[in-house]
């Protein structure tokens, strides 16, 4: 079974992005880059945020939900890029680059397919 963390930005965390509820949809929906699980036995094991700018923190959080989730022997098998980080963040590039040289597991850029093509049109 695949166990998903997202990571995503702190600063558009439920200031912005309401709940995280469109990484969520699309996650139970199965579409995005969530649709390389459809028809495969997924849970989302958790919702991170970087730590704010500049993601110096990031693997510290890790570590953080890799211990609390220890006791429960839930292991995360696959972190997911929240689209919150890859459309805003300017700290992204090396942010990324630690999740991918410390997770450990795949990292996968994106999230949901739900942002708007244009603002007004």
């Amino acid at each position: 079974m695949e166990k998903i963390l997202i990571v995503g930005c702190k600063k558009t965390m439920d200031d912005l992005c309401i709940a995280c509820s469109r990484c969520m949809v699309g996650f139970n929906r199965k579409v995005g880059e969530f649709s390389r699980y459809e028809g495969k036995d997924t849970e989302l094991i958790g919702i991170l945020n970087c730590g704010d700018c500049p993601g110096a923190g990031i693997v510290n959080r890790l570590v953080q939900i890799h211990l609390w989730n220890k006791p429960l022997d839930e292991k995360i098998t696959k972190v997911h890029i929240a689209n919150c980080l890859l459309d805003n963040c300017p700290h992204k590039e090396a942010l990324i680059a630690k999740i991918k040289n410390k997770a450990g597991v795949e990292v996968i850029e994106g999230t949901h397919p739900f942002a708007p093509q244009s603002i007004f049109a």
